[in-house]
Order: C-alpha cells, then sequence, then structure tokens
C-alpha cells in the first residue's frame, strides 16, 4: 500500500522529549515567577545596597530564556540519543522481518536483555519464523513426495502402453488389467492428496458426532478385509459426543481402522477399537498386533509417504497418506494426536478431541 512519507518515529518522540522537557521547564520558571518574584516591592533595601524590581526581573527573563535554550538543545540530542536507544530492539525486528519476507526464514532475533514488551515481541516473532520454516520444509518435502508418488503411476502406465503399441501380439486383457489397477492407484493418491488440503484449509461445517458410532461404522465396514486377512476387530467403549465433520472424522477412523488391519500379523492378529470420555476430551484408541516398532521408526509414521513395514501390493496398500490425513484431520479439530508401539508387537493411536455435551436429540 503506498502512502505519503511522513516523520520517522525517533524524530516525533525525540520532539516529545525536547517538547515535555521545555514544558516543565516554563512551568518551574513560572511557578519562581508566580510564587516569588510577583510579591517583591518595587525597591527594596538589602545588605550593600537598593534591589530594584524591575532590574531583577529583567535578569530574570534573560536567565529564563538562556534556561529555555538549553533545555531545548539538550532534550533534542538528549532525545535523539535516547529514542534511537529505545527503539534499536524494534529495529532488529525490522531487519527480520525484511529478511523473512525476502524469503530468510532460518535467521533469529534472539533478543538480549531482560523480558519486556520488544523482548516478548522478539520472542513471539522467532517463534512464528521457526513454525514458518518448518512448514515449509514439510510442504517442500511433501510436494518432492507427491511428485514422485504421481510419476511413479504415469511412468507405469506409460511404458505398458508402449509395450501395448510395440507387441501387438500381448494379451490386452493382462494390459488392461494392470492399467486399471495402475489408474485406481493414482486415483486413490489423488482423492487422498484433496482430502489432506480440504483438512488443511479447515473448509468443513462443524456439526455433533459421536466417535464411538463411526467407530462401529468403520470396522462393519472393513470387516470383509479383515477377515480376508485373518484378522479380528473388536470394538468397546462409551459414547464419545465431539463436535467436527463427521465425514472427515469417520475418514479419520477408517484410515486407522484400515492400517492397523494391513499392517498386521500374517494370521490370527487382532485389532482393538476403543472410544472412551476422559475429564476434558474425548478419545478414540484403535490398537493392533504386528511386528514391533521402535519409538524411533514410530514418530516418522505421520510423516507424508511414510510407511512402517514394506510396501504391500493389495488393493489395499494405501498411498502412504493415511496417517499423514489422520494427523492433519485431528489438528483441524483442535485434538492430539497419540502413537506408541506395543511391547507386544504393533501400535497404539489414540486421538482426543475435545468433549462436548450429548446431542440432545439422541
Amino acid at each position: 500500500m503506498d502512502r505519503a512519507p511522513g516523520p520517522s518515529v525517533r524524530l516525533k518522540l525525540t520532539l516529545s522529549y525536547a517538547g515535555f522537557l521545555m514544558l516543565a521547564g516554563a512551568l518551574l520558571l513560572a511557578a519562581v515567577w508566580i510564587f516569588t518574584l510577583r510579591h517583591l516591592p518595587a525597591y527594596a533595601s538589602v545588605p550593600g545596597g537598593v534591589l530594584i524590581r524591575s532590574t531583577l526581573l529583567h535578569d530574570f527573563a534573560s536567565a529564563a530564556g538562556a534556561v529555555l535554550f538549553f533545555l531545548l538543545v539538550f532534550g533534542l540530542v538528549g532525545g535523539w540519543v535516547l529514542a534511537g536507544r529505545m527503539l534499536a530492539p524494534l529495529t532488529r525486528i525490522t531487519d527480520a522481518t525484511r529478511m523473512a519476507t525476502n524469503g530468510s526464514l532460518s535467521h533469529r532475533i534472539r533478543l538480549p536483555g531482560r523480558d519486556d514488551e520488544f523482548r516478548e515481541l522478539a520472542d513471539v516473532f522467532d517463534g512464528m519464523l521457526e513454525r514458518l520454516e518448518a512448514h515449509v520444509a514439510e510442504q517442500r518435502r511433501f510436494a518432492a513426495n507427491a511428485s514422485h508418488e504421481l510419476r511413479t503411476p504415469l511412468a507405469i502406465s506409460k511404458a505398458l502402453l508402449d509395450v501395448a503399441r510395440t507387441d501387438p501380439n500381448r494379451d490386452t486383457g493382462e494390459v488392461i488389467e494392470r492399467l486399471h489397477a495402475v489408474n485406481t492407484r493414482a486415483i486413490d493418491l489423488t482423492e487422498a492428496l484433496l482430502l489432506l488440503s480440504r483438512a488443511e484449509r479447515r473448509s468443513f461445517t462443524r456439526e455433533h458426532v459421536d466417535l464411538s458410532l463411526l467407530a462401529e461404522e468403520a470396522a462393519e465396514t472393513l470387516l470383509p478385509l479383515a477377515e480376508k486377512r485373518g484378522v479380528t476387530i473388536e470394538t468397546s467403549g462409551d459414547i464419545a459426543p465431539a463436535i467436527g465433520s463427521q465425514a472427515l472424522l469417520l475418514q479419520l477412523t477408517m484410515n486407522l481402522v484400515q492400517n492397523a488391519i494391513v499392517h498386521n500379523l500374517p494370521e490370527h492378529g487382532t485389532v482393538w477399537v476403543n472410544t472412551s470420555v476422559r475429564p476434558k476430551t474425548v478419545a478414540l484408541t484403535v490398537e493392533n498386533t504386528g511386528e514391533k516398532l521402535t519409538p524411533q521408526l514410530v514418530s516418522t509414521l505421520t510423516e507424508p509417504f511414510q510407511r512402517g513395514t514394506e510396501r504391500i501390493h493389495t488393493d489395499h496398500a494405501g498411498v502412504g497418506l493415511g496417517l499423514a490425513i489422520v494427523k492433519t484431520i485431528t489438528q483441524a479439530h483442535d485434538g492430539t494426536l497419540t502413537l506408541a508401539p506395543r511391547p507386544a508387537g504393533g501400535i497404539r493411536i489414540t486421538v482426543e478431541l475435545p468433549t462436548t455435551a450429548p446431542h440432545t436429540d439422541r
């Protein structure tokens, strides 16, 4: 926005300091005049001579003028120096802001000194830069991973089409089947990216949701997949009312249960889905049996395109965004996501959302 140039804050403070100093001096001199000199007689005998009131007033006026001139100069010089020292932290903050505007997010102010308003502003700005730098780095990694994941099915499709074109005797049914599988994966990945973007923008309508009903729906929907893999799903818990998007929270629950089914024991595995009410939150907990995981590995599972085990080539292998979507949906609902390895193997994932009163219509 274009604005007309104006005086600097330092100049304004300098003039203010000098003005207040001169005003205080003028008031002091006026007080001396009113309460002392005004009551003197025209002539007064003093030891060594005669005191003439008019002469005294003339001398006083000359001295008062000199004092006011000194106060003006002192106020301007001292105010300029004092304002510069007072505004030095603000200059550092401005320089850091300008560097951030130019793309340098790694710079930090780290303002020294005691805790005051400028120190608080600098610390808040440093924290904002730190979060912004981490967010930009995460977005760059995500864009690079998404480009790689999207390029893979496109490259496979191109290779299959080239094979079909150069080898007319090849079974077209096999090529079509493989193209269908690759295209399905590309569509799933695109839809997951769109869902992730929607959750990050928080562009959804909030309504009353019962997590226990969502858990039952997810378990019922994914029961055929669990039976195919020899996995048992056990659901339990209390009514867990929350406020949020029913579609997104259902997607969150589906992702957790599906992830627990796919990354399980080869046979006779178990998935436990539980809902509970806590003092200030409601919780959805999904546990499963499986391989033993290290805390270091578990801490990376919510990153986009990270998988705890080798990729499984099935219809429900996922696109590497399942837990990333869970994390984003949880954050969009002002909740917390906790992942912990189970001592016997597998993982325990808990989503906590702010609690609400149960829906009166139910």
